[in-house]
């Protein structure tokens, strides 16, 4: 883009306190991000839009939230929770109410911009120990007053949505330490409201405060890193960026705590066993619908970020990147890291997002017949032991050359890096003049992945003018995710419809519904219909023994509740 040409005066502003903004804005009130001058220029071609039509901003939610939406509780509800927290720990105003209620939920963000109130709590409460959890649990149960949990609020699947109204436990404030890190077992044990920056930053400093000989890691990092929370991430299954070499979450949980309306439910610190199903299993996943996740003991390891070894490659095509990274993934000398794979789309994409585009690596791609929207981006990372991370790297780069991929240096994965957290701040700036970049997720095998692939990406593009890249960001021996990023201008209605068919798209393709998001209330009408009638009543059984009166996120959280006209079928 050239010196004189147009380039969007996007929103730089600290949201105004108590503002719809404030909420709905990604991470740090004074970070922005807007998209580069590359994207920007796509985009214009993509929507066949001017320099003009982005001289003025739509609805940006500067707005003050009213606080006219009154709490339904009884007195004496308010009066039995301020006897158990204190005062200072219960809130009632309609911002904060509002502010725990929403998520990062497309549908969210949109109502947010519309000043839309609704399923928000009566009433938000910060517990500060387990003691007071069981006792508002017992009472609500008593009451029959729902009970949401909120953590780092970034849900994407309206996790925390209070539809019945009721309480919303906000672990954030209080319950946010560590409780034991184990350096003999390699074990950290944490209350589940901490935030992943806090725990990283203990586990990497372990021994300046705890005085252990090692650093450790977690090597959970999931793109809302900054500003998600450990229970948030074990509730909904979730999985980090570097999770081929540490495991999703479910792989790194050693055992837990619950509270649950007929009691607590507590898991031991063993490496393995074999004492009938896994209960830690049977919590994981119920996103807050069983009871409430208040502690939890994760697998840590040793902190080598010196040992980290960083490549990328272009391949001339998708199903040669297919194999190379299958291959890769089977080949029994250990796992990459950070291992992401772009389709054609997002390939081109990722050329200008990553400053590839117009470089002596682009040229030269040019030149052995590497074509645009055929040619597929891989990078990654190996870490672990020097020796591993060097001998990973090595082996990886011999299976890439074998299927043509050309070696682009690890200068991708670093301009990668640097916005691995970051690319969410984009979304706002978009949103800002009517264009939309939301995502869905799903696990397929490698069996069906290229045909999960085509048959999603055929109806993302039967929308004239939209965007839709995809890539492949966890796998493993067996298979892969997909990750689905489609870029729009719509509007609600038009949004609410279109995720909807590719929803249905990803369930007709025979994949699962989801490999890290989780479900919410937002994927569940799908769920019976992906996983079989048969499985989902073993779901509704131990509803039924954990939360019989359904005070645990009700309102179609795992469509454990869901009314029947709303559950969908695309496979009749």
């Amino acid at each position: 883009m050239k010196k004189d040409e147009y380039y969007p005066n996007w929103i730089k502003q600290v949201p105004p306190k108590g503002s719809y903004r404030s909420i709905f804005k990604w991470g740090d009130p004074e970070t922005f991000r807007p998209p580069n001058k590359g994207l920007y220029k796509l985009m214009k071609e993509v929507f066949n839009l001017t320099d003009d039509y982005f001289k003025n901003l739509q609805k940006t939610g500067f707005e003050q939230v009213p606080d006219n939406v009154p709490s339904k509780l009884q007195k004496e509800d308010i009066d039995f929770f301020t006897s158990i927290v204190k005062k200072e720990n219960i809130k009632l105003d309609t911002y904060t109410r509002l502010s725990v209620a929403y998520g990062k939920t497309m549908i969210d963000l949109l109502r947010l911009r519309e000043g839309i109130i609704e399923n928000i709590p009566d009433c938000v409460i910060y517990p500060e120990n387990e003691e007071q959890i069981v006792k508002i649990v017992q009472y609500c149960d008593t009451k029959k007053i729902p009970i949401y949990v909120y953590g780092g609020g970034s849900s994407v699947t309206r996790g925390v949505e209070a539809v019945k109204n009721g309480i919303t436990l906000d672990m954030r404030v209080h319950m946010n330490k560590i409780i034991k890190l184990n350096p003999v077992n390699q074990t950290v044990t944490v209350e589940a409201g901490i935030s992943g920056p806090d725990l990283e930053k203990a586990l990497n400093k372990a021994p300046e405060l705890y005085g252990t000989k090692k650093r450790y890691t977690c090597g959970h990092f999931p793109q809302s890193f900054e500003y998600s929370v450990v229970g948030g991430w074990v509730v909904t299954r979730g999985a980090g960026q570097n999770s081929t070499y540490y495991g999703k979450i479910e792989d790194l949980v050693v055992c837990q705590t619950y509270v649950t309306p007929t009691g607590i439910i507590e898991t031991k610190e063993f490496p393995a066993l074999a004492t009938g199903p896994d209960i830690d299993e049977i919590m994981m996943g119920s996103e807050g619908t069983f009871g409430i996740l208040t502690r939890c003991t994760l697998k840590v390891f040793e902190y080598r970020p010196e040992n980290t070894r960083r490549f990328s490659f272009i391949f001339k095509n998708w199903q040669d990147a297919l194999n190379a990274t299958r291959e890769i993934m089977q080949g029994q000398f250990g796992y990459p890291s950070v291992f992401r794979l772009s389709d054609p789309e997002e390939t081109e994409v990722a050329m200008k997002q990553y400053g590839i585009e117009g470089t002596i690596i682009d040229k030269m791609l040019k030149l052995k017949g590497y074509k645009p929207m055929q040619k597929c981006l891989l990078l990654g990372t190996t870490e672990g032991d020097a020796d591993f991370a060097a001998l990973a790297k090595k082996k990886i780069k011999k299976i890439c050359k074998k299927y043509h991929g050309f070696y682009t240096t690890g200068f991708v994965t670093k301009a990668w890096e640097h916005g691995r957290f970051s690319d969410p701040y984009m979304r706002e700036d978009l949103m800002d003049f009517g264009i939309l970049i939301d995502t869905l997720e799903c696990s397929v095998n490698w069996e069906i992945l290229p045909n999960v692939h085509k048959q999603v990406r055929e109806f993302c593009k039967s929308r004239p003018q939209t965007v839709c890249m995809t890539h492949l960001s966890h796998f493993y021996p067996q298979g892969a995710n997909l990750y689905f990023i489609f870029i729009g201008k719509m509007n609600k209605e038009e949004y609410i419809e279109y995720q909807k068919g590719i929803l249905d798209a990803i369930c007709k393709s025979g994949a699962s519904m989801s490999h890290h998001h989780g479900i919410g209330k937002m994927t569940a009408p799908w769920l019976e219909a992906s996983i079989g009638k048969r499985n989902f009543d073993i779901f509704k059984a131990l509803k039924n023994h954990f939360d019989p009166s359904n005070i645990m996120n009700p309102g179609g959280t795992l469509a454990l509740d869901l009314q029947e006209n709303k559950k969908r079928n695309p496979l009749k």
